[in-house]
């Protein structure tokens, strides 16, 4: 269940906080078309086998509230995928990418089909109308259901739990219809992925879209890893977690052969305390100082239990934003907090991504151009890797501010025109790519003419 926290846009609040003595002129260009990825993978699963096995128990036998699930339930047989509604034609290439890389890297038969009878079907839905049936969640799936009226028919009946399931034959996906392309993407990409195999999402996995805070955007190859063993002959719908359990060591070794090594040490389960904390700072409804609060709240339950890594990040980099325009000293001293738990691992360098861009603004609002260029320039390189556009596409930007400082303004031109059709793909319209332009212009303090 994908939720959309976005969390890409914290780093433009701060230019409420900045001084101009006289504002910006509007920047005016001529766009671009808008661009999208190939749908390459970032590349392959790279944890121990030891480890992912007890990952792979996580994500097939609970659920997110905790509930266990009785057996493994997945497609037996080809699936098939029908699209209803709307879906514009860069997000259909972006689904027809995906399901190329679920044959290819998960070695699942599934294929889309116009065909009224198919195994998924994937429903655009306008986004008020989403948000009225499930508020914290942009898109989800479900099983046994194949249309919205299904779906309203079917509330607060069974027919919903995935825990009552022997084999999985019919599910449904809905999407909404009127968001940024980027934003059906990476849908796409989870409720897919969940529709075929894991239900669950830890918040310990570094390296995984299985993972409420959303720093990936595109299913990586631990996803891909995850969802091949899913299918792998040795499994079938109906096994308990003692049965997969006893196959999944041959099945890995077979799998991934890199991932036979010496290592396998698994995080402690995450506190629900610590799950609650995180929701609240991150939730619809709230106040400001309550998520504030919420979030500091986190941030001592995992010290306490001595944390380090992604969910030591994740609570600082919450922290953080929801300290911009409140106390600026705290936010980057979180953020800062946030830059150290990430890059204790290469498997983060996608959320120090994230981070960069914030601590960006910071640079770029002292005038460091020096500064900003350094940490942009790799972060743009991963940006690109993990195929997160809007990302990138804001990483472009204050790289160009800070070419533009150190007087390099054609280079500063050329890099954000560069940038314009990725944030189009990112933000949705040539309005908003306007406005982030012009909120990153914003925060260089002007000189007034003499």
């Amino acid at each position: 269940m994908k939720r959309f926290a976005a969390l890409v846009l914290a780093c433009v609040a701060a230019c409420a906080e900045v001084p101009t003595t006289d504002a910006p002129d509007p920047i005016r260009l001529t766009f671009p078309e808008v661009q999208r990825f190939a749908g390459d993978s970032p590349g392959p699963a790279t944890r121990p086998n030891s480890e992912m096995a007890l990952d792979f128990i996580d994500l097939a036998f609970r659920m997110e509230s905790g509930r266990e699930l009785p057996t493994l339930t997945r497609f037996e047989g080809p699936i098939t995928v029908r699209v209803v509604g709307d879906l514009r034609p860069e997000n259909r290439e972006d689904l027809n990418a995906l399901l190329e890389r679920l044959r290819r890297e998960a070695r699942i038969d599934i294929r889309l089909t116009d065909a009224a009878e198919a195994n998924i079907v994937i429903e655009t839905i306008p986004n008020r109308t989403l948000q009225r049936a499930a508020p914290n969640a942009a898109c989800f799936v479900v099983p046994r259901v194949q249309s919205w009226a299904e779906l309203r028919a079917a509330r607060d009946t069974a027919t919903l739990n995935w825990a009552t399931l022997q084999t999985r034959q019919k599910a449904g996906i809905f999407i909404p219809s009127d968001v940024t392309s980027q934003e059906v993407r990476d849908c796409l990409h989870e409720e897919l992925a969940q529709a075929l195999g894991p239900l669950n999402d830890l918040y310990r996995l570094p390296d995984s879209v299985f993972n409420d805070d959303n720093l990936h955007a595109v299913l990586t190859g631990f996803d891909m890893l995850m969802l091949r063993t899913y299918y792998a002959p040795e499994l079938r719908s109906g096994m308990t977690e003692e049965q997969v359990a006893a196959r999944l060591p041959s099945i890995l070794a077979r799998l991934n052969p890199r991932g036979q090594r010496p290592g396998g040490t698994i995080p402690s389960a995450t506190s629900r305390a610590w799950i609650n904390a995180m929701t609240d700072a991150l939730g619809n409804g709230i106040s400001e100082p309550r998520k504030r609060q919420a979030a500091a709240r986190a941030i001592a339950i995992g010290q306490a239990l001595g944390w380090t890594g992604p969910r030591e990040g994740f609570a600082n980099y919450a922290y953080g934003r929801l300290q911009i325009g409140n106390d600026a000293t705290l936010a980057l001293g979180a953020f800062n907090a946030a830059r150290r738990a990430y890059a204790q691992s290469p498997i983060t360098e996608i959320h120090s991504a994230h981070i960069a861009l914030q601590l960006a603004a910071f640079t770029l609002i002292s005038q460091d151009a020096e500064a900003t260029i350094a940490i942009t320039t790799p972060a743009i390189a991963v940006a690109e890797q993990y195929e997160n556009a809007a990302l990138m596409s804001l990483l472009m930007m204050f790289k160009a501010e800070a070419l533009d400082l150190q007087g390099d303004t054609e280079a500063g031109m050329a890099l954000r025109l560069d940038s314009l059709g990725w944030a189009l793909y990112g933000f949705g319209d040539r309005d908003q790519v306007i406005d982030r332009l012009n909120e990153i212009a914003s925060l260089v303090p002007q000189i007034p003419p003499s």
